[in-house]
């Protein structure tokens, strides 16, 4: 069922830095086609920084890690495309069906792959009133089961940042800020809460996750928090947020359908600040999951 692309199958064979990319920013986190133009420039940007990118899909039920361009073109402009999260990985390549993956089912596909490094976006975590809706993403699980190193810009700031921490530190996921002691809020610098732990240079990074091994903690992900360097207006930010998750309430959109949601309706109304700092955030995760990766050999 899984099938590598010619570039990831000889850097994997040559043990040669390879970052995985997950493919569910490009089927729904960015719209046509600049999506295609961004997935494009981030795997460029890894090869540049010396590793091999990896991007994961399922088409017609193969997960193929690497795409060929014809195959990120295919995912691209595919608008029926799903979205797959670990448990949906079996059911999409049996019934042959394509999918983007999130970073639950990128991270655990990198791990069989026997990929380290994974540059994603924004983390899932703990949905705003969550006591009512018992809704928290897979990718907080899968992080503390799977063992890779992620490079993201905190999570998704329409979330409750406060419990995805706690969260995180309940399933004994470390989380280490990229040159900053504050976890970033994803379209914002900070998120408003502290972190215990910080690292200044992909080499430091490189050295504490080669030194899980020797305590035995390196059964999780460890995340590498790396902030937004132009941030969205944050005044502009809070009023969409405010505005959309009114609007969600009013229309009834409930469980995993208010991330989509409110993704899109910052998108629409934020006269394109929204992708602007989406587009920067996995450009400069991608560069340095590829340092990381490089440091790492």
């Amino acid at each position: 069922m899984i099938k590598y692309s010619a570039a990831v199958a000889r850097a994997l064979k040559d043990k040669s830095p390879v970052v995985a990319l997950e493919s569910t920013i490009i089927t729904h986190g960015l719209p046509r086609p600049k999506n295609l133009e961004v997935a494009l420039e981030v795997e460029q940007i890894v090869t540049d920084a010396g590793a091999t990118p990896a991007t994961i899909a399922i088409i017609d039920g193969q997960i193929h890690i690497g795409l060929e361009p014809d195959q990120l073109t295919q995912i691209a402009n595919d608008e029926n495309i799903l979205k797959a999260s670990i448990r949906d990985l079996a059911i999409i390549s049996t019934q042959k069906k394509s999918a983007a993956t999130t970073v639950a089912a990128t991270s655990h596909i990198a791990n069989l792959a026997g990929i380290s490094l994974f540059a994603t976006g924004g983390l899932g975590g703990v949905h705003r009133e969550a006591w009512q809706s018992w809704d928290e993403s897979a990718d907080l699980l899968a992080l503390a089961n799977t063992p890779i190193l992620i490079v993201c810009s905190g999570a998704k700031s329409i979330l409750d940042v406060s419990a995805t921490l706690e969260r995180l530190e309940t399933l004994s996921v470390p989380i280490l800020g990229y040159k900053t002691n504050k976890f970033p809020g994803f379209y914002l610098t900070d998120s408003g809460f502290d972190l215990e732990h910080r690292a200044d240079t992909p080499q430091d990074i490189a050295q504490i996750w080669k030194a899980r091994s020797d305590v035995e903690t390196n059964n999780s992900a460890l995340i590498v928090a790396n902030p937004v360097g132009n941030q969205m207006d944050k005044a502009l930010h809070d009023q969409i947020l405010f505005d959309g998750l009114a609007k969600a309430k009013t229309a009834g959109i409930i469980g995993k359908a208010v991330t989509p949601f409110l993704l899109e309706y910052f998108h629409s109304n934020s006269k394109g600040e929204s992708l602007r700092v989406n587009v920067e955030i996995i450009k400069a995760n991608a560069a340095l999951a590829a340092q990381i990766a490089v440091a790492l050999r």
